[in-house]
């Protein structure tokens, strides 16, 4: 199960693989950090698609095709946003990953990127959330043989370290490439 996590520093917009992560915000209509470059890298084809979605509630995932990008889909999730941990935060979290991964099942793909979804803007501590994304995938990846890679994808060594802390600690004694 461990091969079939890989943890990168790379642009999320550059990677060839079945379906990358938008950490979108509620509107789907593009914003800031990855949100704003997955819609830049993929065109006005990106936008045109997601205002035909109605938006998507926290927690929650919805598919689009790729359009200008190197991947054939884009799984927009919107995280919560950090309040202390007193209003469910870990539990949404939790769900973006959850509903992503399902929408990964049910679309028969076998590759897929997330980002470190919340920590930007929305101010999720990293430690936590990165917590959460491995054991989320890990819970699924447990009960899912057909996935070949999920890539958890950073956007500065920081970001990766504390990825490799979170797997090492889910699963002591993981070496990670």
């Amino acid at each position: 199960m461990l091969s079939r996590i890989e943890i990168i520093t790379d642009d999320i917009t550059t990677l060839a693989v079945d379906a990358i992560v938008n950490a979108a915000n509620e509107s789907l209509l593009g914003g800031g950090g990855v949100d704003g470059a997955i819609h830049r890298a993929a065109g006005p084809g990106l936008l045109t698609e997601c205002r035909s979605l109605g938006g998507c509630a926290t927690g929650s995932a919805k598919i689009t095709g790729g359009h200008d990008l190197l991947a054939t889909h884009v799984f927009h999730t919107v995280g919560p946003r950090w309040h202390g941990g007193t209003r469910n935060e870990s539990r949404l979290l939790a769900d973006c990953y959850r509903h992503v991964l399902a929408l990964v099942r049910t679309y028969n793909l076998k590759t897929v990127a997330f980002p470190a979804i919340s920590c930007g803007i929305y101010g999720y501590p990293l430690k936590e959330a990165t917590g959460i994304a491995v054991r989320e995938i890990f819970q699924f990846l447990r009960v899912e043989p057909t996935i070949k890679r999920v890539y958890l994808t950073c956007i500065e060594p920081k970001v990766e370290a504390v990825y490799r802390e979170a797997l090492r600690s889910y699963i002591p004694n993981a070496v990670q490439n």
